[in-house]
């Protein structure tokens, strides 16, 4: 069928983007290496300086690069099926905010690599049992109940941020900046965040056919056999798990997932079953590609990945605005 045809060729495509990425990030730096070195560093066991820097520095950074996107990507596109706004952000629901709050903590007393990963972790799960459970009350809770809490909470996130950025010493100010902004250089390894991708994946592939007719709204999905309480709880808890783990790993890094799969929609259509594993494709390889720039464009000095995508995101997401219905137009 020609639209199978279609998101084969699609896979295909984002695959091949996704790959060459991450060559180009292996490729790219200040210390030079030649293609030949980095298939030997990667399939041949070679030792020496260009070898340690492909497969002790660049690949991890890549890797890691490549799954929070991903996982941003995929938390966008599972967010904009949950609250049923394809403008919707997974940084909405204040996980960001919990996570920056929690990092910043860590950075303030000194704390190291290790357990600054595990306090913005901690930060962004806080932050999320807080949104559901303030969204829930008493019964279940709605769309715009959800995102109205969300909003409060990241706002009261970002008063702590500002607190603790206020009172911080000078020295570490920098950091701190650095990770709200966007930072892979600390990102260390890559497999926490390509285990809990996969695992993502794995979750979000059988129930895309419910979501398909939860997309299409909660009566249909309903007298379709769908329960949708269970859906709702299961998509919305793996958003915030993705969004924490990106977070933790690479810190504030915005706009992923609200353009990749709004603008993936308007090109292959709204079957989540195409458009969730092409979300987590296309993030993953928009990130990779940011990253390189970030630490390439000025080198020796690198920019905070955060504000190559908010330069990109921006503009987009101005465009998308205003392909949305105005008020009263025909």
């Amino acid at each position: 069928m020609p639209t199978r045809r279609r998101a084969l060729l699609v896979f295909v495509l984002l695959a091949l983007l996704a790959l060459a990425g991450i060559g180009a990030a292996l490729l790219a730096g200040s210390f030079a290496v030649t293609p030949r070195e980095v298939f030997e560093a990667l399939f041949n066991n070679t030792q020496g300086m260009a070898a340690e820097v492909v497969r002790n520095l660049r690949l991890p950074r890549a890797l890691a690069a490549f799954a929070c996107g991903a996982m941003l990507a995929l938390a966008g596109a599972l967010m904009q099926v949950l609250l049923r706004n394809p403008l919707a952000d997974p940084y909405v629901l204040g996980v960001s905010g919990g996570a920056a709050v929690g990092a910043l903590l860590a950075m303030l007393f000194g704390l190291p690599l290790l357990m600054l990963q595990g306090s913005a972790f901690a930060g962004a799960l806080a932050a999320v049992l807080l949104v559901f459970g303030l969204a829930r009350g008493d019964g279940s809770w709605t769309q715009s109940r959800l995102l109205l809490t969300g909003v409060i909470v990241a706002a009261g996130c970002g008063a702590g941020v500002a607190l603790i950025l206020s009172i911080a010493p000078e020295q570490k100010l920098r950091s701190m900046l650095f990770w709200l902004m966007g930072d892979l250089s600390q990102a260390g390894s890559p497999w926490l965040a390509l285990y809990v991708l996969g695992f993502g994946l794995l979750l979000t592939l059988p129930i895309s056919r419910d979501l398909n007719l939860l997309a299409r709204g909660d009566l249909v999905a309903r007298s379709l056999g769908v329960s949708t309480a269970v859906l709702r709880n299961v998509v919305y808890l793996l958003a915030a798990l993705l969004t924490a783990v990106a977070v933790t790993t690479a810190g504030s890094v915005g706009f992923v997932g609200l353009i990749v799969p709004h603008l993936l929609r308007l090109a292959i259509g709204n079957d989540q079953r195409i458009l969730l594993p092409a979300a987590a494709l296309a993030g993953g390889a928009l990130l990779v590609g940011a990253d390189t720039l970030a630490r390439t464009i000025v080198a020796p000095q690198q920019l905070p990945v955060g504000v190559l995508t908010a330069l990109l995101g921006v503009p987009v997401f101005l465009f998308l605005l205003s392909r949305q219905p105005r008020a009263g137009s025909t």
